[in-house]
């Protein structure tokens, strides 16, 4: 049975046009509004697999913490407001099983069988569905995934009974998911192949994320994925390719997604690795065909690499701009290359990155330097001062921003949004400079923390700072003479074995022990966080010493060594447990980093 074209709302003598989306939430629903907005003749059919044509994904992990009290609140439309709103024709669980591309029909089933809807134009947004790894035992009803409201309702309704939760995964789903199963009781454990959580962020900043899910009271299990389920009669056990043996009334596996796209590619769409293959305009390999959102492949603005962007915010941009490409809207244009911004909350800090991380630009052969900052998100002498811990990709030889991440317990939101306008609008870091950023004492700095990546960028780019960094702390313990310029005190507290302590204010009169202390070699300079060790290299630059500053200073260097500085460092001051230190409150203030101070620490590497 072929389904008639009707428009109830068409003038008699217009011709009827038939837009069908396949797929709601974010780029669906967006297509199918702006078509409306657009063409107010024509028929706009919505198929919809699920129960819920529009909701926030996002906030499912918050419903299953409790913070979001009841599903329907994340219900952002229902097919009855859609209907009313911009007359389309929403048809809620109605799955797409086929697509027949030259008679222009896709084939539906429902409850009541099978039938061929036919379209003048066709936007495939079926989206992803969880990617789950091949390990036995996934099918224990005790395994969920938390990908729709009704995963979430399930998993809210299982935490007043179980005790013991396992999640798998160490990104943002299974990040939130750990956090809210932990808010409401749970003893929870979190399993991750890779080397860290949050496997995109560089890893100095990663470790500072796990410190608060340990804080949390989250067992985190990072290099050990799981291998096997093991299902018995009252709980479920997790086997770790460690042979770690975690219990669990609860496993929440949130290992990824992978494009929902297999009917479409049988039918003959184009697609690379699962995603569907779009042009810059949304348009597929078939005529009359266009796709956005999860299932589609995007390209990345800064390193041109071809993969999905699971994210809302691209997949709504998506939406509309494919429907203005179908109705040949007059400024329609091409769907913007994403950046992969991205930010989540754990515990008391926020995380956030936008654009290219260092395995993205080695991978490439780039040549980039790297900046570490610790500023405080606003005066540092107002209540409340925090600090921030950014990660800062520019060009070696322009100085263009290329990518940044951060870590903080607030002002993180705010920095990584406008260093990804910078990155949109191809600024340097000279460019940072200049911005003209809102300025009061509860709000920010006199030198906000983007313009003092932008002072710190500049001065790496010109030559007035050289650097070294923490993955050559074995290096240069080895070759240089580490000149530690921090105070005696603070020195005390942990150290690199053989450093040489000379407080900043002294370096001046003490030169030439330095240099005798040298016997030839390089002097390699750090203090707590760099603002310090700048100012001594500028001194030793130039009286003539092979001098580099440490990037980020030791902040860096504890959280990039992880574990390893209860080894490393002699006398560590909070590494008996062998964790970075806690961040949130405001390291001690160093002489200059204030409002007038320039910040120090780069990676001034090239790949």
């Amino acid at each position: 049975m072929l389904e008639t074209r009707t428009n109830p709302v068409a003038h008699p003598d217009a011709p009827t046009r038939r837009y069908v989306v396949v797929g709601g939430v974010a780029a669906g629903a967006s297509a199918a509004a702006r078509l409306r907005r657009l063409d107010e003749t024509a028929e706009i059919v919505v198929l919809e697999r699920g129960p819920h044509v529009s909701f926030a994904g996002c906030g499912l992990p918050y419903l299953v913490g409790g913070e979001i009290a009841d599903a329907d609140d994340l219900l952002v439309q229902t097919p009855e407001s859609l209907r009313a709103a911009l007359n389309l024709d929403v048809r809620t669980a109605h799955d797409v099983v086929g697509l027949d591309a030259d008679a222009r029909t896709v084939r539906v089933r429902t409850a009541d069988g099978e039938t061929d809807l036919g379209y003048d134009a066709l936007v495939l947004a079926p989206g992803a569905v969880a990617a789950h790894p091949a390990l036995p035992g996934l099918g224990s009803p005790r395994v969920h995934t938390l990908r729709t409201v009704a995963d979430g309702a399930a998993l809210r309704a299982l935490v007043g009974t179980a005790h013991r939760a396992v999640v798998l995964g160490g990104g943002y789903v299974g990040l939130e998911a750990a956090e809210a199963l932990t808010l409401q009781g749970l003893d929870v454990a979190l399993a991750q192949r890779s080397e860290h959580v949050l496997a995109t962020f560089e890893p100095e900043l990663a470790q500072l994320v796990t410190d608060e899910l340990v804080r949390l009271g989250v067992d985190v299990y990072a290099g050990s994925g799981a291998t096997a389920v093991e299902h018995l009669p009252d709980h479920d056990v997790v086997v770790l390719a460690d042979g770690t043996r975690l219990e669990a009334d609860v496993v929440l596996v949130a290992t990824g997604v992978r494009p929902d796209t297999h009917v479409f590619e049988e039918a003959g769409v184009r697609c690379e690795d699962g995603a569907i293959v779009v042009d810059d305009r949304g348009r597929t390999s078939l005529p009359g065909v266009w796709a956005a959102g999860d299932a589609t492949t995007s390209t990345d603005a800064v390193t041109g690499a071809r993969r999905p962007v699971t994210l809302a915010g691209p997949a709504n941009r998506a939406g509309r701009l494919v429907a203005d490409d179908i109705v040949g809207h007059p400024t329609a244009r091409p769907v913007p290359r994403p950046l992969g911004t991205a930010i989540v909350r754990v515990g008391t800090l926020t995380a956030a990155t936008t654009g290219a991380n260092r395995a993205d630009l080695d991978a490439l052969g780039v040549p980039y330097r790297t900046l570490h900052l610790h500023p405080t998100q606003h005066a540092g002498w107002f209540p409340g001062a925090a600090q921030l811990h950014l990660v800062v990709h520019a060009g070696a030889d322009d100085g263009r921003v290329l990518g940044a991440q951060a870590v903080g317990p607030d002002g993180v939101d705010k920095r990584i949004d406008v260093l990804a306008t910078a990155l949109r609008a191809h600024l340097t870091v000279h460019d940072l400079v200049d911005l003209d950023l809102a300025y009061a004492p509860p709000y920010g700095a006199a030198k906000d923390p983007v313009t003092m990546v932008g002072l710190l960028g500049s001065n790496v780019v010109d030559g007035t700072l050289r650097l070294w960094y923490a993955d050559q702390v074995d290096e240069v313990s080895a070759q240089a003479l580490v000149l530690d310029v921090r105070s005696r005190d603070e020195f005390a507290t942990g150290h690199l074995p053989g450093a040489l302590n000379v407080p900043h204010t002294e370096l001046r009169d003490r030169l030439d022990e330095v240099r005798t202390a040298t016997a030839g070699r390089a002097v390699r300079v750090l203090c707590a966080s760099g603002v310090r060790s700048y100012l001594a290299h500028r001194i030793l630059a130039q009286h003539g010493f092979d001098s580099a500053s440490l990037s980020g200073g030791m902040l860096t260097l504890r959280a990039a060594l992880g574990p390893r500085a209860a080894v490393v460092l002699a006398r560590p001051d909070d590494a008996a447990t062998g964790t970075a230190p806690r961040v949130g409150a405001p390291a001690e203030a160093e002489p200059g980093d204030g409002a007038d101070a320039e910040p120090t620490g780069a990676d001034d590497r090239a790949a």
